[in-house]
This record gives structure tokens, C-alpha cells and sequence, in this order.
């Protein structure tokens, strides 16, 4: 097989600036499909546009969020595409996942994920009540964080974004303890493959629940980022604009705190204000 591609790519831009062109070198994210298929039965479960790196744990994250399985075991095996008839390259735009013989999975709500956009995540309608079907828990109301906690995360994530930093075009999912420290990052050109990529790392890990941290992403929180969170345990949940409607939804349903526009020392709290220790003045 060919090397896998890589996270970045090199370009020739015209700069236009004050009536005067000049060409440059820039660093473009690469946006290629990742198609998620079963080996047995053989189908395909998801085919998403990504940046490629981390395409185990996006497989795995994506699993767990779905439902698809419950911890890592249920995966006996993960591996690129060995098909001769595919290009070379193209294999490793495939993951072949090969699950725990016993398991039964339910697979036909996956029908959804059929093509999956970097931008927008699940097209089509995504359901609250799936979750409540799912049998989720409601989150407990620990841990306690202070406000300075909250305001350092931003700074963190961004200083962490290797790639973002040579490229600009990339969003961040951010794993920090209760402490506000730095456990993990993963990037993508989608947020939501971002967060499968730090969920997928934890159960592959096995530290599922998350139920003492905090994930950050970059951009918006929508009813997808929500879901995925409340799959994993996670009781704070920070973004630096607006939640949804939906994610508020999810948010006050399963016990999680809400953060948005977490920018410099301001923030929103949505729901869950009572896991951030600060004076309020109401007035």
C-alpha cells in the first residue's frame, strides 16, 4: 500500500493585496471520505468527509456515540482496506471493522449516517428521543469548577491546534480535567469527527465514563456534539459560540452543564449553572 495521507497539504495561492499579486506556498487542510464498513454482515455504516489521522478512534467514537457498542471489547479488530481492487491510496479512506461474534447490534438507525458532510454531521432529522430510548443517565452533578477554570480553555485548545496553526481551517475537540489541564486534542476539518476522534481515544483507552472532565470544541454545539457527550459521561461541555436549541434540549435532560460564547473572561451558562462556583449577581 501507498503511505496514508497526511492531515495537510502544500498549495501555490495568488496573494492580492494593494493592486499587487504575488504567489506563495500555503498549508490547506485535506478533506477526504472516510467510508466506515462492517465486515460481517458486510455493509457500510458511514461514509463522512475527514481529515485524515486518528481514523481508528473517529471508527471507534463513532461506534460507541452510535450505540453500535458499548466498550472495547466489543471490537475485535480495526483495519484499513485490503482490497487489491482499490487504489492504492483510496484504501486508506476505508476502515474495515470487525466486531465481538456475539454482539447483535441494531444497525438500521445507522441508515442516517449514509453520507455525512465535514460541515453539518448527520444529514437528516436526529432524534432526543433516541437517546432517551438508549437509556442514557442523567449526569451527576459533580465536578465543581471555578469561572478562572473556564476562562483559561480556549487559550489551551488553540495553543494545542498544530494543525489549525499552519492551515487556519480546522476545528478542535479538547479533553481537560476538572483542574483545567490539557489531557487530550484531536482536530478535523468536522467538529463532530473531532469529538469522535477524543471519545473513540478514551474507550480505546478504556476511561470511559468522561465523568470528571470537560470537552471544549470549537465552533458550535449542536444536538450531535450533545449527543456525543452524553454517550461518554461528560458533565461540562465548552464552546466558544451558540448552542442549538436541541443542545440545550439534550443538555438540561441529561444533567450537563451548558457552556457558549466562551470568549476571554465572559461566558454563557445554558443549563447546569450549579457546577460553576462563582458569586452570581442576579440583579
Amino acid at each position: 500500500m501507498t503511505k496514508p495521507l497526511g492531515s495537510k497539504m502544500k498549495a501555490t495561492t495568488w496573494v492580492v493585496e494593494k493592486g499587487q499579486v504575488r504567489s506563495r506556498q500555503d498549508q490547506l487542510t485535506t478533506e477526504e471520505p472516510l467510508e466506515i464498513r462492517l465486515v460481517s454482515p458486510h455493509r457500510t455504516l458511514a461514509v463522512t468527509m475527514r481529515t485524515p489521522g486518528a481514523d481508528f478512534e473517529l471508527t471507534a467514537g463513532f461506534l460507541y456515540s452510535e450505540g453500535v457498542i458499548s466498550c472495547k471489547k466489543d471490537i475485535q479488530r480495526m483495519s484499513y482496506c485490503l482490497d487489491e481492487s482499490v487504489d492504492g491510496e483510496q484504501r486508506y479512506n476505508i476502515v474495515n471493522v470487525t466486531l465481538r461474534e456475539d454482539l447483535n447490534p441494531d444497525l438500521q438507525p445507522l441508515e442516517r449516517h449514509f453520507y455525512t458532510t465535514s460541515a453539518c454531521g448527520v444529514c437528516g432529522k436526529a432524534s432526543l428521543e433516541a437517546l432517551r430510548l438508549r437509556g442514557c443517565p442523567v449526569i451527576l452533578p459533580e465536578p465543581i469548577v471555578t469561572a478562572e477554570i473556564i476562562y483559561d480553555l480556549p487559550d489551551k485548545l488553540r495553543a494545542a491546534q498544530g494543525i489549525f496553526n499552519s492551515t487556519g481551517s480546522l476545528h478542535a475537540a479538547a479533553l481537560f480535567d476538572s483542574q483545567g489541564q490539557l489531557l487530550n486534542l484531536h482536530e478535523d476539518v468536522g467538529r463532530h469527527n473531532a469529538l469522535d476522534k477524543l471519545i473513540g481515544s478514551a474507550l480505546l483507552n478504556e476511561q470511559l465514563p468522561l465523568s470528571h472532565h470537560i470537552v471544549m470544541v470549537s465552533g458550535r454545539s449542536s444536538f450531535e456534539i450533545l449527543q456525543k457527550c452524553t454517550t461518554a459521561g461528560v458533565p461540562i461541555v465548552c464552546s466558544v459560540s451558540a448552542p442549538s436549541s436541541l443542545a440545550v434540549s439534550v443538555a438540561k435532560e441529561f444533567g450537563i452543564t451548558l457552556i457558549g460564547f466562551l470568549r476571554g473572561e465572559r461566558f454563557n451558562v445554558y443549563t447546569g449553572l450549579e457546577r460553576i462556583n462563582i458569586l452570581i449577581n442576579k440583579g
